[in-house]
């Protein structure tokens, strides 16, 4: 299969936003340059930039998005099972609509979300900042890696977590990186890599907190993230030079991940993601076990890498399809008896988009929106309190549309 050119596209995210809302810090020290006291006073928030400017930014992203999808579509053919599953996504993004929009314009055009930021040199080296509306004091960080099936991932992806997370004063960076097949898997992890990097020497500037960052994937974002944070783990175990350490990841969350490789090659050619194709992303099936975290921490070689990883918690929906529950639970049994600390946490009957997109929308009540609050928030009395006395999270969506969309969901 021939292979584009890295840089094909590449230009259309070179678009960054001109304005970030000033912060007001409250006599603290900033990690590059203290700050001399000043009297507190409210944020002072900015448009980013003139509406000409953003509707240009949002047809480019369309524009991406657009050709996203029509890409999967050449690599997966257009016979009868896909041409079923692309009508059934449209439908299925046509139900939740209502809410994709209201999120949408929150990307676009609110001054608290910084899109587009530079962290390296390569195609789709840009993350999103979303920010707290007011911060006064240094504010914990999530580092997100979406998912996409390798193909379709896109940072916007996360724009609803960006959004209902930085209302809790918690600040989200959302990592791109290049999909297949303007890179394959090591290009991936190379790319999410350098992203938390900067988040780690950087997010200090935009009022977070260097003590406090989080690691979070999803879906095939959770393989990737898991990934270099291994690999991070060999890196250090080994001496070798690098950019930043897995010591300053406080915790990570994956959400429905595959960690295991080559037991989950004849599951997705079921599912429609073809051997070939997989095996292409990939870099061929010598290199499955190179890209399975739960295969790295048994080799004995990275025994001192394993003593190196933060805490890390899976959770998992038990009717996931697209990738199965089983995946987060064996990867859990397995960090256990290399000794290192791992939890798996279960939500009963909750499909593959049901904890990322059905149930944010649905507002209310969250388990695991909830859980990783108070997590982050933990040794915060002042957060914990503030959370306690949250208004319910809105809903986007009418029930009916919701439970429409989970049944014709293709994933």
């Amino acid at each position: 299969m021939a292979m584009e050119n890295e840089g094909d596209n590449g230009h259309l995210l070179l678009g960054r936003a001109s304005t970030v809302p000033s912060i007001t810090y409250n006599n603290y020290q900033r990690r590059r340059k203290p700050l001399s006291k000043t009297k507190s006073t409210p944020p002072r928030v900015y448009r980013q930039g003139s509406f000409s400017r953003e509707i240009g930014h949002a047809a480019a992203e369309t524009y991406l998005i657009t050709w996203l999808s029509f890409k999967l579509l050449s690599y997966l053919g257009l016979g009868y099972r896909w041409i079923t599953r692309f009508l059934g996504l449209a439908l299925y993004a046509m139900l939740l609509m209502p809410g994709f929009l209201q999120v949408s314009y929150y990307y676009f055009f609110s001054p608290l979300v910084r899109r587009s930021v530079v962290y390296g040199d390569q195609p789709r080296n840009r993350l999103d900042l979303y920010l707290p509306a007011k911060i006064d004091s240094p504010k914990p960080v999530v580092a997100f890696v979406t998912g996409g099936a390798w193909i379709i991932g896109y940072k916007a992806w996360g724009s609803l977590l960006g959004k209902q997370l930085s209302e809790h004063d918690i600040i989200v960076a959302c990592i791109d990186y290049r999909n297949f097949p303007q890179g394959t898997i090591g290009d991936m992890v190379e790319d999410v890599s350098q992203g938390i990097s900067f988040v780690c020497s950087s997010i200090a500037d935009y009022g977070g907190d260097t003590n406090r960052i989080y690691l979070m994937g999803q879906s095939a974002g959770a393989h990737i993230s898991s990934c270099a944070l291994m690999k991070q783990a060999i890196k250090e175990s080994r001496g070798e030079t690098v950019s930043w350490s897995t010591s300053q990841i406080k915790a990570y969350f994956g959400l429905s991940g595959g960690y295991n490789l080559p037991n989950l090659v004849d599951h997705f050619n079921n599912r429609g993601l073809h051997r070939s194709i997989f095996l292409s992303i990939m870099e061929g099936e010598e290199s499955l076990q190179n890209f399975s975290p739960e295969i790295m921490v048994q080799d004995k070689s990275s025994k001192t890498a394993v003593n190196l990883l933060p805490h890390i918690i899976l959770f998992h929906g038990t009717s996931d399809s697209s990738i199965p529950s089983d995946s987060s639970k064996t990867f859990v049994d397995t960090l256990h008896g290399v000794g290192a600390q791992a939890e798996l946490i279960l939500y009963e009957g909750k499909t593959h988009t049901d904890l990322f997109l059905q149930d944010p929308l649905r507002g209310g009540k969250d388990d695991l929106f909830d859980y990783i609050v108070a997590y982050i928030h933990a040794n915060d009395k002042e957060a914990l309190a503030k959370d306690a006395m949250a208004p319910p999270r809105r809903r986007l969506v009418p029930e009916i549309l919701l439970k429409l969309a989970r049944r014709i969901s293709p994933f």
